[in-house]
């Protein structure tokens, strides 16, 4: 899949909110990553403890842009509540205080899976690949309009599934993985159908011309082809020589 700016067609009256919503929700519904060979892997039960590793380690780097791009799309709010509403994601992610929201449970799911937190805050072992996915999305953010922005979140209409496929994946399949790592998932499938919500009634209400609506459906796409793109990267890469393996401790680990 490509990471190319979306570009949309613009000829035609605009769709009805019914039709454009069901437009919308046809997107992840057959772009989005759940499908990527890697993801049916892991969900399946079948990828080595290296590999796991290396999704952790080079899914953290998208993980801590997350709040980079919502402050980017804060930024282009004009309206004060809008602004008070959107900066919740932030806060989701990098916590109202020290030692809270998704990036702390980020790392701890590193944690579980024997992962030093300094080692994944580092980014030595990000892929080039994942690199140029995670800024292409947030240069996206950073550049297109409030409606290709938000648009592009939209992903998360599928999010609260594919968090319940992975905790029932790593409960029976990947029993070596502390039960506290999983935190972070469990978190994800209540605030994404929450923030989707919100996200589609601001996307119907201000995509009111066909050109607009395109654009909005082109800027989904695209940001299904940046997760896409992101787990090719993590599928093909290497592990840079790197010992996976892991926090002695218990001797129990892989």
């Amino acid at each position: 899949m490509s990471t190319a700016a979306p570009t949309a067609t613009r000829t035609g009256g605009p769709w009805s909110p019914e039709e454009f919503t069901d437009r919308l929700r046809a997107v992840p519904a057959e772009r989005y990553h759940d499908r990527h060979p890697f993801n049916v892997r892991m969900h399946e039960g079948t990828l080595e403890p290296a590999e796991l590793r290396r999704w952790i380690i080079n899914r953290f780097h998208y993980q801590r842009h997350i709040p980079v791009k919502d402050a980017l799309i804060l930024a282009k709010f004009d309206d004060s509540s809008l602004r008070r509403s959107w900066l919740r994601r932030i806060q989701d992610h990098d916590g109202p205080v020290e030692g809270e929201g998704g990036i702390e449970r980020w790392l701890r799911l590193g944690e579980a899976a024997g992962i030093d937190r300094a080692r994944l805050c580092s980014g030595a072992e990000v892929l080039p690949g994942v690199r140029l996915a995670v800024d292409g999305y947030v240069n996206f953010c950073r550049l297109g309009s409030p409606l290709e922005a938000v648009a592009a979140s939209l992903t998360e209409l599928a999010a609260p599934g594919i968090m319940r496929t992975r905790i029932e994946a790593f409960e029976l399949h990947y029993r070596w993985i502390e039960a506290d790592g999983l935190i972070y998932f469990r978190d994800r499938i209540g605030q994404g159908g929450r923030d989707s919500r919100e996200a589609l009634a601001l996307v119907v209400e201000w995509a009111t011309t066909r050109r607009e609506q395109e654009a909005a459906v082109a800027a989904l796409r695209f940001k299904c082809d940046v997760l896409w793109s992101l787990l090719d990267a993590i599928d093909h890469g290497v592990d840079h020589g790197i010992d996976h393996g892991v926090d002695h401790r218990a001797g129990e680990r892989p």
